[in-house]
């Protein structure tokens, strides 16, 4: 069995709380308003990340990518 945590509009920030609910997950998916490109980092730190672009990833980073698109 595959277990995938859900996560989104984490803004640029990735709460200490959050980090430990994904432990152990196999894939996270972030479903939009990353905020920072090292959130990602972080998260790919726990499991691979599918993400999509929110509205507020408008950084070069995420500007770069599209919707829907898979940023690992």
């Amino acid at each position: 069995m595959t277990l995938v945590g859900l996560i989104s509009d984490t803004h640029g920030l990735l709460r200490l709380e959050v980090v430990a609910a994904l432990a152990g997950v196999d894939h996270i998916i972030h479903a939009g308003d990353v905020g920072k490109l090292e959130i990602m980092d972080e998260l790919r730190a726990i499991a691979p990340v599918t993400a999509v672009r929110g509205n507020v990833d408008t950084d070069e980073w995420g500007a770069a990518t599209r919707q829907h698109r898979r940023l690992d």
